[in-house]
């Protein structure tokens, strides 16, 4: 019964990605981990929801439909379901408090994103996905990550770009998009892209054998007041993960805000001062 409701699950979000927000109440992971190459890691599920039917792992690879890795029911020991039953790499921790998938002897197949689902009944409450980067012995080779280091922009608009610029790894990598949480807002990973033909030039540097490529990805998100912040790319090519130093994006519209905010702090002090003066005046001269 659970397998089949696994398998219903997993067939009508095939080509959905889940949505990244999520309830800090109902599960919590990391949203970004690295390992290498033949290395072991430790993914974490924290539960603090009280009415548990069942935790599930889900593992999702890019543009591929999410897999059940394993499931527990009732916190029982976990069950592991098709190619994750018969390979000894990948274990399960079951506790009050969570259920941590732990993968030993990492291969670059195991890059993915991971996530963390809570069952209670019908109701399924999805952790914010964990995204696992593996990376191989380091080539020799440049990448070089640009980021303007701030941007305003009008809402509406396209939100910022990160420029990749390759010498010898010219195959294909992802880029993913983190927002450093400040305020209200939510911080991790907020979008995931991969290599598009339209995005990259190649060039040939005069006098040098070297071909350069220069990719060019914007976050695909129109701008509103909120969502003015820090916004960092990250890229994985060639065995290895680099980040950008990030951007500062800044509202036209919240700056005109702030201005209309203080002109109206300024004329309402203006209109106090002067009724102050009217009264003042007005008992000088009572007799």
């Amino acid at each position: 019964m659970i397998l089949y409701f696994l398998l219903l699950l997993c067939s009508s979000i095939g080509d959905f990605t889940p949505d990244l927000s999520y309830n800090e109440d109902d599960a919590w992971q990391e949203p970004l981990r690295t390992a290498e190459v033949g290395g072991s890691i430790k993914l974490e599920c924290l539960c603090t929801k009280q009415r548990i039917t069942t935790i599930i792992w889900l593992r999702q690879k890019l543009g591929e439909k999410p897999r059940v890795i394993a499931t527990s029911y009732q916190l029982q020991p976990a069950k592991f379901y098709s190619e994750f039953e018969k390979s000894f790499r990948f274990g399960a921790e079951i506790g009050p408090l969570g259920f941590n998938l732990s993968i030993s002897n990492i291969k670059l197949s195991d890059s993915a994103t991971y996530y963390c689902a809570v069952t209670f009944l019908y109701d399924i409450t999805f952790g914010q996905g964990t995204v696992l980067i593996v990376k191989d012995q380091p080539l020799k080779s440049s990448i070089l990550i640009q980021q303007e280091k701030v941007q305003t922009v009008e809402s509406g608009d396209s939100m910022t770009r990160c420029t990749v610029v390759t010498d010898h790894c010219a195959g294909e990598h992802s880029v993913y998009w983190f927002r450093d949480g400040s305020g209200e807002s939510q911080s991790g990973i907020i979008y995931t892209q991969g290599q598009s033909s339209g995005q990259c030039k190649k060039s040939v540097i005069a006098g040098s054998p070297t071909q350069t490529q220069t990719c060019v990805y914007s976050l695909p998100k129109n701008l509103s007041l909120s969502d003015a912040g820090r916004y960092y790319c990250a890229v994985a090519a060639c065995g290895e993960i680099l980040f950008g130093n990030g951007t500062e994006l800044n509202s036209k519209d919240t700056q005109s805000q702030i201005h209309v905010l203080v002109l109206l702090s300024i004329i309402r002090s203006a209109v106090l001062l002067v009724i102050f003066i009217i009264c003042l005046l007005y008992n000088c001269t009572r007799p």
